[in-house]
């Protein structure tokens, strides 16, 4: 009888439900984090935020937040191969640009790799010159680009978009605009007054 359950469609279809559900919370969860991962990066770098605490501090906090971003976007990977009625493949999961893939999911998959070489590059810093270094670690503004899209996308296909969008413009905005500045001259930054001109 207990067997006759686990087979039954319905159940699937309610199993299958409630692997969605995992699947859309993790995802939310792995976007904010993201998108705190990269502000918090960018005013580290740019020592912003030195004046709070140490900068070990900091880039503790910012590598906690990358981690946790990691993390959520693993369990969202894990659970769509969770699924019963339609389960995806390790390979459809793992390998972006396979047959039939949907480009939502590429992009997402180009994401999650990204921010993952982005990630273990920190742990071979000392091995590797700094500027191999720094263009490894720089893979995390296209990766992050790509998880923007990945989510956009999904959020329009499951019809949250509508619902989802305040939160999501709320946390890109800063984390753009951070990027952004991060990646100006420092004359230009001086013209605004974002930065003082040091004589």
């Amino acid at each position: 009888m207990l067997f006759h359950l686990a087979a039954d469609p319905v159940v699937d279809a309610g199993h299958d439900e409630g692997v969605m559900e995992l699947a859309a919370l993790t995802a939310r969860l792995a976007y904010a984090m993201m998108c705190l991962t990269l502000t918090w990066g960018a005013l580290t770098s740019m020592g912003w935020v030195n004046r709070f605490t140490g900068r070990q501090a900091l880039r503790s906090g910012h590598m906690m937040l990358a981690t946790l971003t990691l993390a959520f976007a693993g369990v969202h990977i894990v659970s769509f191969l969770m699924m019963r009625v339609e389960p995806f493949t390790i390979e459809a999961v793992l390998v972006p640009f396979t047959s039939g893939q949907k480009f939502r999911y590429t992009m997402g998959i180009l994401s999650f790799e990204g921010m993952l070489i982005a990630a273990v590059a920190v742990g071979l810093r000392r091995w590797m010159s700094y500027y191999r270094w720094l263009w490894a670690h720089r893979l995390a503004y296209p990766a992050f680009a790509l998880g923007v899209g990945h989510a956009l996308l999904g959020a329009s296909a499951r019809g949250d978009l509508e619902i989802l969008w305040l939160g999501g413009i709320t946390l890109l905005v800063p984390a753009t605009t951070i990027a952004f500045v991060r990646f100006m001259p420092a004359k230009a930054l001086a013209t605004t007054g974002l930065l003082e001109e040091v004589p």
